[in-house]
């Protein structure tokens, strides 16, 4: 996610739709002497609007406001923290002359793909320490992921970032930024055509995703059809999309694109955890017992019973 700025204001066009010099400014307001970005506040609109949501519809599936809140002080964090790891990582020689610029997340440098695993890993840890099912938290909570990638990637919009190669396609995009940009790591293109918006075609994508999740959590009511339809549908989004952007990182000195890679391996997770799921539901099938998450909630209840019968008999001793 490089951001090579030439001005404050931004002329922005889609010559194909007749849409010409759009004024787009990456800061949003002043405080004083601090900036504050539209890519912060698009980063901050999807963490309200998902916190928002999943607390209005926690209860219809077993989890209560406070539990999202939890998860989201927990997560959130950790989300950025493995977006900036992620990122560093894989473009360290940018990084290990001047280890302070790690901290500088202020002039670019977030990778969404880490910021899911940081947020998947947190997620974890919390469901251990509170003792809840993992695959059932995760099942109910991980469709809102995509709705805040598709609202936070209207911040590379703002930033000029994220973009693709060259095309003639009616929606292509062009900018003083994309142009610049060509001309210093891309001098084998024409600078001067429009590029693949590919942060819109993101956003879009992860919206269609959000509303594929809903239906597949309420409709079929299976957390591990929910958590690799996440897997396989980003996976295959992502993969595709990255494959046009001009701004990938590279594992090593390899031509392989590490989001690519992560994609991939997604895709093949999210169709592991649909087999697994099918096993998991014909071995309990034919023992006659609850399936999937029948089996999980059934399992937290018998776990809440034991705490709960924990407590009483430290009570009575006291």
């Amino acid at each position: 996610m490089y951001v090579l700025l030439l001005s404050a204001v931004t002329k922005v066009s889609f010559p194909g739709l007749g849409i010409h010099n759009l004024p787009i400014d990456r800061v949003a307001f002043s405080i004083g002497s601090f900036e504050i970005y539209w890519y912060s506040i698009c980063l901050i609109l999807a963490f309200f609007s998902c916190v928002g949501l999943a607390m209005l519809q926690a209860r219809k599936h077993d989890l209560t406001p406070d539990h999202v809140i939890d998860y989201a002080l927990v997560c959130i964090p950790s989300a950025l923290v493995g977006a900036r790891l992620y990122y560093v990582a894989f473009d360290w020689d940018s990084y290990k002359s001047d280890l302070k610029s790690i901290l500088d997340i202020r002039s670019g440098g977030l990778a969404v793909l880490g910021g899911v695993l940081g947020a998947l890993i947190a997620a974890y840890i919390l469901t251990k320490i509170k003792k809840l099912n993992y695959v059932h938290v995760l099942g109910t909570l991980i469709v809102y992921i995509p709705l805040g990638q598709a609202i936070g990637r209207w911040g590379n919009f703002f930033n000029q970032e994220a973009f693709g190669t060259t095309t003639n396609l009616s929606w292509g995009m062009i900018s003083s930024e994309t142009t610049a940009y060509l001309k210093s790591y891309y001098p084998l293109l024409d600078s001067t055509s429009p590029v693949h918006p590919t942060f819109l075609y993101e956003s879009l994508a992860c919206a269609l995703i959000f509303v594929l999740l809903l239906v597949i959590r309420d409709k079929v009511k299976n957390s591990y059809a929910t958590i690799s339809g996440y897997f396989i549908l980003y996976g295959i989004t992502r993969f595709f999309i990255e494959g046009l952007r001009t701004d990938s990182l590279y594992i090593g000195n390899t031509s392989l694109r590490s989001s690519q890679v992560l994609s991939a391996i997604l895709v093949v997770a999210g169709f592991l955890i649909l087999a697994y799921a099918r096993y998991r539901d014909n071995s309990l099938s034919q023992k006659s017992l609850p399936t999937s998450d029948e089996a999980d909630l059934q399992e937290d209840e018998e776990i809440c019973e034991e705490v709960d019968a924990n407590m009483k008999e430290e009570t009575e001793s006291k």
